[in-house]
């Protein structure tokens, strides 16, 4: 291949401004982000999310690897021309046909950068490269110095640069910035690195580099270890000033350090880290929600500052500390990262303080015993079911709040049933404090526990109506039964009843009904009386 210079148009770009304690956000989930398997972005959802990146203040967008495909080029291409603040890097190769592929592909940006790396560890040298050191640093000056004919903004990167040889990856750095290269990035490619021997990796080289004040270093750390954003921090302390890293921390293997996790860290621990960044945080849930769903790589509900729990409580001592102060158990905000607002689970663990203010915060003012029946009925709830609903807790205290003064309660239900009957349920019920049992037969477990409610406590009422729906999502979902009875030609009542278990909603709904009925029947007694 030829190795003579090409004659492009003039640079497309200058190197981004730098200052001493501004840290610079290179963004690469458009590029290492999409090589993570089943990733893969249509051309469409690439400019959506680039848009978004720029919006919320990415200072460098690496929008691609041009030379992979056209697919790829157009891409990068079309990022190029259409955004309107942050820099668009394509990356390549050392390859000089990748070189050239690149500046033709961000040659329509406002400014423009061509990042091209090569690996220098023994390792990747010899199994992967079949080339020599010389051969490498060759390549390398040869790549910056070509990249320049494109533009005067070129990073070059050092490929498993942890597991470089110390006095090779600086004789490479020194000659890289000669050449050209504005930002020298040595990569934990594998994610293999410390935080310590990061942090000292960065400080060795630019005290042994003489021209090291020449270019901004940068880190770009994968999470195979779990260290990815403790490295990328580590290196900032030793003098790097980029930070090369992915939304969700979407990447290869294990993944890149997660942006919303550095951005959020430099903001919240400003009394240890004494930098900034120009990102919009307010954005950082809305940015990851987007790359979740362009990619369908779902993100984990625990993962820090845009997981669904990120700033979820449901432990009782929690809830307890939050009702008080919510900095007892948050150290940011929810809304600095476009969160609406903190949230009070509902679950087995929650304690009384936070179920009574989840029940001011639904309308409902109870009394003290009315809320100790209720918060009992809740717990049973809660042990039976994974996630508890606001609409379960109303369909739960609405019934709570129809049965306080009823003289029918149900207290015991077994039913069996199945494909061979008769079917029975053994019902015990509360009648005026006396505990009252029985046991029937119907034609399905429904028509057998009222055939039992009816022996416990005898009436003529009709049965006009049985309803059931699912109060929520899901095959634990509360059951709301409604149930009419009408009797002696007056008009018809109608009671309802909740819970997991649509037989125990069915026996509830029809003593809800029946205790209408008697209270109608006792007051009209009383009025005959009376007269």
């Amino acid at each position: 291949m030829s190795t003579e210079p090409v004659h492009p148009a003039e640079p497309v770009t200058r190197p981004i401004e730098f200052h001493k304690e501004r840290v610079i956000i290179f963004d690469t989930t458009l590029r290492d982000g999409e090589q993570c398997p089943g990733a893969s972005m249509t051309f469409e959802e690439k400019l959506e999310v680039a848009e978004l990146l720029d919006e919320m203040g990415v200072d460098i967008i690496e929008a691609g690897f041009p030379v992979a495909s056209e697919g790829d080029f157009e891409s990068v291409r079309e990022i190029a021309r259409r955004t309107k603040n942050a820099v668009i890097a394509g990356l390549s190769r050392t390859a000089l046909a990748d070189i050239d592929r690149c500046g033709a592909a961000i040659k329509p940006a406002k400014r423009g950068r061509i990042h091209t790396f090569i690996s220098t560890s023994p390792l990747h040298m010899s199994a992967k490269l079949n080339m020599t050191p010389e051969e490498v640093l060759a390549a390398t000056i040869a790549a910056v110095t070509r990249a320049r004919q494109y533009t005067d903004d070129v990073e070059w990167s050092s490929e498993d640069g942890t597991r470089t040889d110390i006095d090779f990856l600086c004789r490479c750095v020194e000659a890289a910035i000669n050449a050209g290269a504005t930002t020298i990035n040595i990569p934990d490619t594998v994610g293999y690195a410390t935080p310590q021997e990061y942090r000292g990796l960065f400080e060795t080289v630019r005290a042994r580099v003489p021209n090291s004040d020449k270019a901004v270093f940068s880190v770009h750390c994968h999470d195979d270890l779990g260290m990815a954003v403790a490295n990328s921090l580590a290196g900032i302390a030793g003098g790097a000033r980029q930070i090369e890293c992915t939304i969700n921390g979407l990447g290869e293997r294990a993944g890149n350090a997660a942006l919303e996790e550095i951005v959020m860290a430099i903001r919240t621990r400003a009394d240890v880290l004494a930098y900034e960044t120009g990102i919009e945080t307010t954005m950082l849930n809305r940015a990851s929600k987007l790359v979740s769903a362009v990619t369908s790589f779902p993100v984990q509900y625990n993962k820090a500052i845009v997981g669904r729990n990120a700033f979820a409580h449901e432990s009782g001592i929690h809830q307890h500390g939050m009702l008080k102060n919510r900095d007892t158990y948050e150290i940011m905000t929810p809304e600095s990262v476009g969160v609406s607002k903190t949230s009070l689970v509902m679950g087995k663990h929650s304690g009384r303080a936070a179920f009574r203010e989840k029940l001011k915060e639904m309308g409902y003012e109870l009394g003290e015993n009315a809320l100790n029946d209720a918060f009992k009925r809740f717990k049973d709830l809660a042990d039976r079911k994974k996630i508890v609903y606001d609409e379960d807790i109303a369909a739960l205290v609405d019934d709570e709040i129809l049965t306080a003064h009823d003289r029918i309660k149900v207290v015991a239900l077994t039913v069996i049933a199945g494909t061979s009957g008769p079917q029975s349920a053994a019902l015990t019920l509360d009648v005026d404090g006396e505990k009252r049992v029985h046991q029937s037969t119907g034609n399905g477990p429904v028509d057998a526990i009222f055939n039992a409610i009816r022996a416990i406590v005898p009436h003529e009422a009709t049965l006009e109506l049985f309803q059931v729906h699912a109060v929520t999502q899901g095959t634990d979902a509360q059951a709301e039964v409604s149930v009419r009875l009408s009797q002696g030609g007056a008009p018809s009542v109608t009671g309802r009843g909740a819970d997991p278990d649509t037989l125990v909603a069915s026996a509830r709904a029809y003593v809800s009904a029946l205790n209408k009925l008697t209270a109608r029947g006792e007051r009209q007694h009383a009025q005959h009386a009376a007269g």
